[in-house]
């Protein structure tokens, strides 16, 4: 995994081509009465790869990898672990040059636990933006960062060649689109249940992360971590708060 600083490559300016006035022949269409099913196999994960990865891209150039904390730590719930923050650094950006890696998360200023782990995540390769938490007149407490990642992925895109969304937000969709007409691949990692599918729709590679867990999932607690309370609802799919990080 090589880190590299941010210089702009210089790529060869395409041709524009001139639009030619022609005439649409007349077409016979056939009546169709259904649109066919999509294979299954085309809806699977593909499988990883025995060191971790399946992100099987060998042009993948250098990489940026934005991190949804909120987002992640509710799939990690759903799926039963606790995340190893540095296998899953090393396994999004495998084999690649890693431009940046974006951790993006609410938080409380008082919560000494929670700015403890971020300081690891600070000292561990991850460049960490925060924001207050704001309660609401029903109790939850909660920290919107989808404008920060949005605005961070398109300032970036001259800079890297693959984005690496980890969240399933449907609100990003937008933003990743935008980055693809700039040239860059984009790569959403999360939880297939509870990504959107017009996220899915507008991105180059989908990797649910059911498929690499066994590669990311903490193994010890020597690590810093999201730790969930025992009474935490994780009914919706769509998370409304932010982490909360307990006493030991």
């Amino acid at each position: 995994m090589t880190i590299n600083t941010f210089t702009k490559e210089n790529k060869p300016k395409r041709p524009i081509r001139q639009q030619l006035e022609y005439q649409r022949p007349n077409l016979i269409v056939p009546d169709v009465p259904s649109v066919p099913d999509v294979p299954e196999e085309y809806m699977e994960t593909p499988d990883a790869y025995p060191d971790g990865t399946i992100f099987a891209c060998p042009n993948r150039g250098r990489v940026a990898i934005f991190i949804d904390g909120a987002n992640l730590f509710y799939a990690a719930l759903q799926l039963g672990i606790e995340i190893n923050y540095a296998k899953l650094l090393s396994c999004l950006a495998k084999d690649s040059k890693l431009l940046r890696a974006f951790f993006y998360t609410g938080v409380d200023p008082t919560n000494e636990k929670q700015q403890g782990f971020l300081l690891w995540m600070r000292r561990n390769g991850y460049r960490v933006i925060t924001k207050d938490l704001v309660q609401f007149p029903d109790g939850s407490k909660k920290a919107n960062l989808d404008v920060e990642i949005a605005v961070d992925m398109m300032n970036l895109a001259p800079y890297y060649d693959t984005a690496v969304l980890v969240s399933g937000d449907g609100d990003l969709a937008y933003a990743v689109n935008a980055v693809s007409y700039q040239g860059s691949r984009v790569e959403v990692v999360s939880l297939r249940s509870m990504t959107s599918e017009s996220l899915i729709d507008v991105a180059d590679c989908f990797v649910d992360l059911d498929a690499i867990k066994k590669h990311i999932q903490k193994e010890s607690d020597s690590e810093y971590s999201y730790r969930p309370l025992t009474n935490f609802d994780i009914h919706p799919p769509i998370p409304t708060e932010q982490p909360h990080y307990p006493k030991p």
